[in-house]
């Protein structure tokens, strides 16, 4: 009942700050938030869990009732978590609470619906990563979108409204996609399962239960199903050319709404990829290495040229998320351990490094007013704490030894080098490649705003952050030095345990297709 116990601190959480008078919100949402954070920090303590969940895993905490029936289908409450949810619980948890804290000086309106928002979202993203039956997962996975719509909508920038409604209208049908896709498959099991549980459904695809569809042969439904399903989730990742929605998004969006679409929100997609794609369908996965690849490097290269050629501080940071994004992308289709065990470090090591940047421009913004490189100069001699931020999670970026970042990428680089489908070490080599753009436009954003001599265009007086603004960035890079120093300690053993199921289960498949470490 662990999971049900956080989520429901989330929602009663958002309940109460919902209903309280505005100049309570604030406080009272980072007291309540503190509350999952420790929750989901016990759960870290005493986790359990052995192997995957959806392949016969031992799951930790887990629950199941009876809750309706659709048809002929069963719908359990199925939570529980393995090795490779149980980093993204935590990460969820802890963003959250760092998010609320740095809202205080940016959010001056409504705060009682911001912070209740807030909360209401941290309880659905929980949900995504503990639900263990498809139709939770799917109320969880939707629910994710409202909040995030109103916040974009409502407290973002001056194209707020065009953002809000890009980021939903695009999320939303990439849903519509999936699910598609997903019943495709549970239609063309037949008879082999009665339920939407999740595990049932994995391991009757793993056993080549699916049957024809129509005029339709089993490969072709299962083609066609992973396809749908890739489409779905890379809007969500995002993968180019299903990413235009995401620069809008982060540039209207208020500081802690970037933060918690970064950090968390994007690990969806990737997630739903690795649980869905990778590991029910791996035979689909290996026949379309080659242009999941390619999109992948894509990604990468594609989205770090538009940071290059970007003024916007905060535009620069959110196309580096498209770039970083793809790095996960090329782990999954590498299908190694390695591979796979990098991408999902890299979900978690992105989710830390992106929220430290975004919380660091948001800083800056406030101060400055400005997220122009142009409009200022020197930085570093007024604000020395901020930028000192900002430039440990740029080099994080960038792969810096001993940092979150670094270990990620090199677990990515070692698996995807391995990897058996045609031109692995050339994407791999291209997708390096990757690595050096990142450090150009860091650096040159770097040299253009915090040093040399003060400037600034605007009026405003800049002064040193406030205490709660300065308190998130530090222990974000508490975080991604920790992760960096003692990767397998603190997640990778984990992440390992949970992923490496997902090879040695498809048997024949991963043998020839580089199911080694």
């Amino acid at each position: 009942m662990m999971l049900e116990l956080l989520i429901g601190l989330c929602l009663l959480g958002a309940f109460v700050v919902f209903v309280l008078p505005d100049e309570y919100a604030p406080k009272a949402a980072l007291g309540i938030s503190l509350a999952p954070l420790a929750v989901a920090l016990y759960m870290y303590s005493q986790f359990d869990g052995a192997g995957n969940a959806l392949l016969g895993g031992d799951i930790a905490f887990e629950s199941q009732y009876a809750w309706l029936t659709l048809g002929r289908y069963d719908v359990t409450w199925h939570m529980g978590l393995d090795g490779i949810s149980m980093p993204l619980v935590v990460l969820s948890a802890l963003l959250t609470t760092l998010a609320i804290l740095a809202s205080w000086t940016p959010i001056d309106e409504r705060h009682s619906q911001f912070y209740g928002l807030m909360l209401f979202m941290e309880a659905a993203l929980i949900g995504v990563f503990g639900a263990l039956d498809f139709l939770v997962w799917f109320v969880f996975w939707e629910a994710v979108l409202v909040p995030m719509y109103f916040l974009i909508g409502v407290w973002g920038g001056a194209r707020r409204k065009y953002a809000a409604i890009k980021f939903f209208v695009y999320t939303n049908i990439a849903s519509i996609v999936m699910f598609i896709g997903f019943f495709g498959l549970v239609f063309g099991l037949g008879d082999s399962i009665s339920s939407l549980d999740l595990p049932a459904i994995a391991q009757a695809l793993r056993a080549d239960e699916l049957g024809s569809l129509g005029l339709l042969s089993a490969g072709q439904v299962a083609t066609l199903a992973f396809v749908a399903m890739f489409i779905g989730f890379a809007v969500k990742v995002p993968v180019v050319p299903f990413h235009t929605w995401l620069p809008d998004a982060h540039v209207e969006a208020p500081t802690p709404a970037s933060v918690m679409l970064a950090g968390v929100l994007l690990k969806m997609g990737t997630y739903a990829l690795l649980r869905f794609n990778f590991t029910m369908l791996p035979e689909q996965a290996a026949a379309l290495a080659v242009p999941i690849a390619l999109l992948g490097v894509i990604s990468i290269i594609y989205g770090a040229l538009l940071a290059l050629a970007q003024s916007d501080l905060k535009r620069i940071v959110a196309y580096s998320s498209v770039s970083s994004m793809g790095y996960v992308t090329l782990g999954l289709v590498a299908y190694t351990l390695y591979g796979v065990g990098g991408a999902t470090f890299q979900m978690v090591s992105h989710g830390l490094i992106s929220g430290l940047l975004f919380a660091c421009v948001g800083v800056i913004y406030n101060t400055t007013h400005t997220r122009t490189v142009g409009d200022m100069s020197g930085l570093a001699d007024k604000m020395p704490v901020t930028v000192g931020a900002f430039i440990a999670g740029a080099f994080a970026y960038m792969g810096l030894p001993l940092m979150a970042g670094f270990a990620a990428e090199f677990f990515v680089f070692v698996g995807s080098f391995g990897a058996a489908f045609a031109g692995a070490p050339i994407f791999t080599a291209v997708a390096m490649f990757g690595i050096v753009i990142v450090a150009g436009y860091l650096l040159w954003s770097m040299q253009r705003t915090l040093f040399g001599p003060f400037r600034s265009e605007t009026d405003y007086e800049v002064v040193p952050a406030a205490v709660h603004d300065v308190v998130p960035l530090l222990v974000l890079i508490a975080f991604i030095i920790a992760l960096g120093t003692f990767p397998y300690d603190l997640a990778f053993d984990m992440i390992l345990d949970a992923t490496e199921p997902v090879l040695e289960t498809g048997g024949e498949v991963a043998a020839t297709y580089g199911g080694v470490p």
